[in-house]
Protein backbone atom coordinates (compact mmCIF):
# COMPACT_ATOMS: atom_id res chain seq x y z
CA UNK A 1 0.00 0.00 0.00
CA UNK A 2 1.12 3.57 -0.72
CA UNK A 3 0.09 6.61 1.30
CA UNK A 4 -0.50 10.09 -0.15
CA UNK A 5 -1.21 13.23 1.88
CA UNK A 6 -3.00 16.28 0.52
CA UNK A 7 -3.83 19.73 1.91
CA UNK A 8 -7.13 21.07 0.55
CA UNK A 9 -8.27 24.48 1.86
CA UNK A 10 -5.94 23.94 4.84
CA UNK A 11 -7.61 20.63 5.73
CA UNK A 12 -5.24 17.67 5.66
CA UNK A 13 -6.41 14.34 4.24
CA UNK A 14 -4.78 10.99 3.57
CA UNK A 15 -5.39 8.54 0.72
CA UNK A 16 -4.06 4.98 0.96
CA UNK A 17 -3.82 3.22 -2.42
CA UNK A 18 -2.85 -0.30 -3.49
CA UNK A 19 0.64 -0.41 -4.98
CA UNK A 20 -0.93 -1.25 -8.35
CA UNK A 21 -2.58 2.21 -8.52
CA UNK A 22 -0.61 5.43 -9.08
CA UNK A 23 -2.14 8.49 -7.43
CA UNK A 24 -1.25 10.88 -10.26
CA UNK A 25 -3.02 8.55 -12.71
CA UNK A 26 -6.25 7.91 -10.83
CA UNK A 27 -6.69 11.34 -9.15
CA UNK A 28 -4.47 13.73 -11.17
CA UNK A 29 -6.46 16.78 -10.05
CA UNK A 30 -5.07 16.25 -6.53
CA UNK A 31 -1.43 16.68 -7.63
CA UNK A 32 -1.30 20.46 -6.92
CA UNK A 33 -2.54 19.75 -3.39
CA UNK A 34 0.13 17.20 -2.42
CA UNK A 35 1.61 18.05 0.96
CA UNK A 36 4.24 16.73 3.35
CA UNK A 37 2.97 18.79 6.27
CA UNK A 38 2.20 16.98 9.49
CA UNK A 39 -0.91 17.62 11.54
CA UNK A 40 -4.43 16.54 12.28
CA UNK A 41 -6.24 14.65 9.53
CA UNK A 42 -9.71 15.64 8.37
CA UNK A 43 -10.19 12.09 7.08
CA UNK A 44 -8.45 9.00 5.74
CA UNK A 45 -9.60 7.20 2.59
CA UNK A 46 -8.45 3.59 2.22
CA UNK A 47 -8.82 2.38 -1.39
CA UNK A 48 -8.99 -1.10 -2.83
CA UNK A 49 -10.20 -2.70 -6.06
CA UNK A 50 -13.21 -4.98 -5.90
CA UNK A 51 -16.77 -4.16 -4.84
CA UNK A 52 -18.59 -6.15 -2.20
CA UNK A 53 -22.33 -6.73 -2.37
CA UNK A 54 -24.41 -4.30 -0.31
CA UNK A 55 -25.76 -6.00 2.81
CA UNK A 56 -29.52 -6.40 3.00
CA UNK A 57 -29.44 -5.16 6.62
CA UNK A 58 -28.57 -1.61 5.53
CA UNK A 59 -31.28 1.06 5.64
CA UNK A 60 -31.78 2.72 2.26
CA UNK A 61 -32.04 6.51 2.52
CA UNK A 62 -32.49 7.32 -1.16
CA UNK A 63 -30.58 8.95 -4.00
CA UNK A 64 -27.89 11.62 -3.64
CA UNK A 65 -27.03 13.87 -6.60
CA UNK A 66 -23.29 14.37 -6.87
CA UNK A 67 -20.97 14.91 -9.80
CA UNK A 68 -23.79 14.77 -12.33
CA UNK A 69 -24.90 11.30 -11.25
CA UNK A 70 -27.34 9.84 -8.73
CA UNK A 71 -25.76 7.74 -6.01
CA UNK A 72 -27.52 5.32 -3.70
CA UNK A 73 -27.19 6.13 0.02
CA UNK A 74 -27.54 3.63 2.87
CA UNK A 75 -27.34 3.95 6.65
CA UNK A 76 -25.49 1.37 8.73
CA UNK A 77 -26.57 0.15 12.14
CA UNK A 78 -23.47 1.84 13.63
CA UNK A 79 -24.55 5.25 12.32
CA UNK A 80 -22.21 5.34 9.34
CA UNK A 81 -22.96 5.42 5.62
CA UNK A 82 -22.56 3.40 2.44
CA UNK A 83 -22.69 5.16 -0.95
CA UNK A 84 -23.10 3.47 -4.34
CA UNK A 85 -21.42 5.77 -6.85
CA UNK A 86 -22.51 5.33 -10.46
CA UNK A 87 -21.20 6.90 -13.66
CA UNK A 88 -23.48 9.63 -15.11
CA UNK A 89 -26.40 8.53 -17.28
CA UNK A 90 -29.33 6.21 -16.84
CA UNK A 91 -28.27 2.58 -16.61
CA UNK A 92 -24.57 3.47 -16.20
CA UNK A 93 -22.31 1.02 -14.36
CA UNK A 94 -21.24 1.18 -10.74
CA UNK A 95 -17.90 2.95 -10.31
CA UNK A 96 -17.31 2.73 -6.57
CA UNK A 97 -18.81 1.84 -3.20
CA UNK A 98 -17.76 4.08 -0.30
CA UNK A 99 -18.14 3.21 3.36
CA UNK A 100 -17.78 5.89 6.02
CA UNK A 101 -18.00 6.08 9.79
CA UNK A 102 -20.53 8.57 11.28
CA UNK A 103 -18.28 11.65 11.08
CA UNK A 104 -16.54 10.60 7.81
CA UNK A 105 -13.10 10.64 9.47
CA UNK A 106 -12.50 7.06 8.34
CA UNK A 107 -13.63 6.00 4.86
CA UNK A 108 -13.09 3.13 2.45
CA UNK A 109 -13.50 3.28 -1.32
CA UNK A 110 -14.01 -0.02 -3.16
CA UNK A 111 -13.43 0.59 -6.86
CA UNK A 112 -15.12 -1.41 -9.59
CA UNK A 113 -12.81 -3.51 -11.74
CA UNK A 114 -13.02 -1.47 -14.90
CA UNK A 115 -11.32 1.21 -16.96
CA UNK A 116 -9.27 3.98 -15.36
CA UNK A 117 -11.88 6.63 -16.23
CA UNK A 118 -14.49 4.65 -14.31
CA UNK A 119 -12.26 4.27 -11.25
CA UNK A 120 -11.22 7.93 -11.44
CA UNK A 121 -14.86 9.06 -11.37
CA UNK A 122 -15.66 6.76 -8.47
CA UNK A 123 -12.73 7.73 -6.27
CA UNK A 124 -12.94 11.43 -7.13
CA UNK A 125 -16.61 11.52 -6.10
CA UNK A 126 -15.94 9.49 -2.95
CA UNK A 127 -13.24 11.95 -1.92
CA UNK A 128 -15.47 14.94 -2.67
CA UNK A 129 -18.32 13.64 -0.52
CA UNK A 130 -15.99 12.57 2.29
CA UNK A 131 -14.41 16.03 2.29
CA UNK A 132 -17.71 17.93 2.30
CA UNK A 133 -19.28 15.86 5.07
CA UNK A 134 -16.17 15.52 7.26
CA UNK A 135 -15.58 19.30 7.09
CA UNK A 136 -19.19 20.34 7.71
CA UNK A 137 -18.56 21.17 11.37
CA UNK A 138 -15.45 23.22 10.65
CA UNK A 139 -16.89 26.38 9.06
CA UNK A 140 -16.19 24.81 5.68
CA UNK A 141 -18.51 24.72 2.67
CA UNK A 142 -18.05 22.88 -0.62
CA UNK A 143 -20.16 25.09 -2.86
CA UNK A 144 -21.43 24.60 -6.41
CA UNK A 145 -20.10 27.82 -7.95
CA UNK A 146 -17.68 29.34 -10.41
CA UNK A 147 -15.19 31.77 -8.88
CA UNK A 148 -13.10 34.48 -10.50
CA UNK A 149 -10.35 36.48 -8.79
CA UNK A 150 -9.96 40.21 -9.32
CA UNK A 151 -8.06 42.81 -7.33
CA UNK A 152 -7.02 40.20 -4.79
CA UNK A 153 -10.61 39.12 -3.99
CA UNK A 154 -12.58 36.06 -5.03
CA UNK A 155 -16.06 36.56 -6.52
CA UNK A 156 -18.33 33.52 -6.50
CA UNK A 157 -21.21 32.97 -8.92
CA UNK A 158 -23.82 30.33 -8.17
CA UNK A 159 -26.61 28.97 -10.36
CA UNK A 160 -28.17 25.62 -11.24
CA UNK A 161 -26.08 23.60 -13.69
CA UNK A 162 -26.33 24.86 -17.25
CA UNK A 163 -27.75 28.31 -16.45
CA UNK A 164 -24.71 30.50 -16.98
CA UNK A 165 -22.29 30.73 -14.05
CA UNK A 166 -19.30 29.56 -16.10
CA UNK A 167 -20.36 31.81 -18.98
CA UNK A 168 -20.50 34.80 -16.63
CA UNK A 169 -17.07 34.20 -15.10
CA UNK A 170 -15.69 33.87 -18.65
CA UNK A 171 -17.26 37.24 -19.47
CA UNK A 172 -15.44 38.74 -16.50
CA UNK A 173 -12.20 37.12 -17.64
CA UNK A 174 -12.54 38.56 -21.15
CA UNK A 175 -13.95 41.99 -20.31
CA UNK A 176 -12.68 42.93 -16.84
CA UNK A 177 -8.90 43.51 -16.64
CA UNK A 178 -6.91 41.60 -14.05
CA UNK A 179 -9.12 38.49 -13.70
CA UNK A 180 -8.11 34.87 -13.33
CA UNK A 181 -10.27 31.78 -12.80
CA UNK A 182 -9.86 30.11 -9.40
CA UNK A 183 -12.30 27.21 -9.86
CA UNK A 184 -15.23 26.55 -12.17
CA UNK A 185 -17.54 24.23 -10.24
CA UNK A 186 -16.67 23.32 -6.64
CA UNK A 187 -14.58 25.88 -4.77
CA UNK A 188 -14.29 25.64 -1.00
CA UNK A 189 -15.35 28.44 1.33
CA UNK A 190 -13.82 28.57 4.79
CA UNK A 191 -14.19 31.05 7.63
CA UNK A 192 -10.87 31.40 9.41
CA UNK A 193 -10.36 33.94 12.21
CA UNK A 194 -13.67 35.53 11.24
CA UNK A 195 -12.59 36.07 7.63
CA UNK A 196 -14.40 34.45 4.69
CA UNK A 197 -11.89 32.88 2.29
CA UNK A 198 -12.44 30.99 -0.97
CA UNK A 199 -10.03 28.23 -2.01
CA UNK A 200 -9.43 26.37 -5.22
CA UNK A 201 -10.08 22.63 -5.04
CA UNK A 202 -9.38 19.31 -6.82
CA UNK A 203 -12.98 19.38 -8.11
CA UNK A 204 -13.85 21.74 -10.96
CA UNK A 205 -16.52 20.08 -13.10
CA UNK A 206 -15.86 20.01 -16.84
CA UNK A 207 -13.23 22.78 -16.66
CA UNK A 208 -9.77 21.52 -15.62
CA UNK A 209 -8.99 24.29 -13.14
CA UNK A 210 -7.34 22.63 -10.12
CA UNK A 211 -5.46 25.45 -8.44
CA UNK A 212 -4.08 25.41 -4.91
CA UNK A 213 -4.79 29.09 -4.32
CA UNK A 214 -7.01 31.22 -2.08
CA UNK A 215 -8.40 34.73 -1.75
CA UNK A 216 -10.63 36.65 0.66
CA UNK A 217 -14.21 36.66 -0.63
CA UNK A 218 -15.36 39.89 -2.23
CA UNK A 219 -18.99 38.89 -2.81
CA UNK A 220 -21.25 36.02 -3.83
CA UNK A 221 -23.76 36.41 -6.65
CA UNK A 222 -26.74 34.27 -7.61
CA UNK A 223 -27.28 34.29 -11.39
CA UNK A 224 -30.56 34.01 -13.29
CA UNK A 225 -31.04 34.40 -17.02
CA UNK A 226 -33.08 37.52 -17.81
CA UNK A 227 -33.73 39.67 -20.92
CA UNK A 228 -32.19 42.69 -19.18
CA UNK A 229 -29.06 43.06 -17.05
CA UNK A 230 -29.71 44.15 -13.45
CA UNK A 231 -28.23 43.50 -10.03
CA UNK A 232 -29.33 44.02 -6.43
CA UNK A 233 -28.19 42.99 -2.98
CA UNK A 234 -30.19 40.16 -1.43
CA UNK A 235 -31.71 40.22 2.03
CA UNK A 236 -30.24 37.79 4.56
CA UNK A 237 -33.22 35.44 4.22
CA UNK A 238 -33.04 35.52 0.42
CA UNK A 239 -29.30 34.92 0.54
CA UNK A 240 -29.61 31.94 2.88
CA UNK A 241 -32.29 30.38 0.66
CA UNK A 242 -30.07 30.94 -2.40
CA UNK A 243 -26.90 29.46 -0.90
CA UNK A 244 -28.27 26.42 0.93
CA UNK A 245 -29.12 24.42 -2.25
CA UNK A 246 -25.69 25.26 -3.68
CA UNK A 247 -23.79 23.66 -0.79
CA UNK A 248 -23.00 19.95 -0.56
CA UNK A 249 -25.03 18.67 2.39
CA UNK A 250 -27.15 15.83 3.76
CA UNK A 251 -30.43 17.10 5.22
CA UNK A 252 -31.07 13.76 6.92
CA UNK A 253 -27.81 13.97 8.93
CA UNK A 254 -28.17 16.41 11.83
CA UNK A 255 -24.42 16.86 12.33
CA UNK A 256 -23.76 17.71 8.68
CA UNK A 257 -26.88 19.82 8.13
CA UNK A 258 -26.43 21.79 11.36
CA UNK A 259 -22.81 22.49 10.44
CA UNK A 260 -23.72 23.66 6.93
CA UNK A 261 -26.51 25.96 8.17
CA UNK A 262 -24.24 27.43 10.85
CA UNK A 263 -21.44 28.06 8.34
CA UNK A 264 -23.80 29.75 5.86
CA UNK A 265 -25.17 31.98 8.61
CA UNK A 266 -21.63 32.93 9.64
CA UNK A 267 -20.70 33.64 6.02
CA UNK A 268 -23.70 35.94 5.56
CA UNK A 269 -22.62 38.02 8.55
CA UNK A 270 -19.29 38.64 6.83
CA UNK A 271 -19.93 39.00 3.10
CA UNK A 272 -22.75 40.29 0.83
CA UNK A 273 -24.80 38.17 -1.55
CA UNK A 274 -26.26 39.65 -4.73
CA UNK A 275 -28.87 38.62 -7.28
CA UNK A 276 -27.93 39.13 -10.93
CA UNK A 277 -30.44 38.92 -13.76
CA UNK A 278 -28.44 38.87 -16.96
CA UNK A 279 -27.93 38.15 -20.60
CA UNK A 280 -24.74 36.33 -21.72
CA UNK A 281 -23.02 39.51 -22.91
CA UNK A 282 -20.19 41.88 -22.01
CA UNK A 283 -22.58 44.42 -20.52
CA UNK A 284 -23.67 41.86 -17.91
CA UNK A 285 -20.08 41.52 -16.69
CA UNK A 286 -19.66 45.30 -16.42
CA UNK A 287 -23.03 45.83 -14.68
CA UNK A 288 -22.22 43.14 -12.14
CA UNK A 289 -18.62 44.26 -11.61
CA UNK A 290 -19.59 47.89 -11.09
CA UNK A 291 -22.18 46.95 -8.47
CA UNK A 292 -20.40 44.32 -6.41
CA UNK A 293 -16.87 45.68 -6.75
CA UNK A 294 -17.94 49.08 -5.43
CA UNK A 295 -19.76 47.40 -2.56
CA UNK A 296 -16.71 45.32 -1.73
CA UNK A 297 -14.40 48.33 -1.78
CA UNK A 298 -16.75 50.31 0.46
CA UNK A 299 -17.18 47.39 2.86
CA UNK A 300 -13.47 46.87 3.18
Amino acid sequence: MSTYTYMVAKHRLKVVLPDTIVANHIIPSFSPFASEEEGKLLFTMNVRVGVEKIEESLTEIGQFDCGGANHGVYHTSEGGYVFEIYLPGEGSPLACVMRANPDFSACEAMLAEGELVQQNFGLNNALMMAYAFAAAEHDTLLIHASVIRNGGYGYLFTAPSGTGKSTHTHLWYVNIPGCDLMNDDNPIVRIIDDEAIVFGSPWSGKTPCYRNISAPIGAITRIEQRPENSVRKMTTIEAFAALLPAVSSMKWDQRVYRGVCSSISHLLRLRPVFWLGCRPDAEAAHVCYDAIHVDTAADK
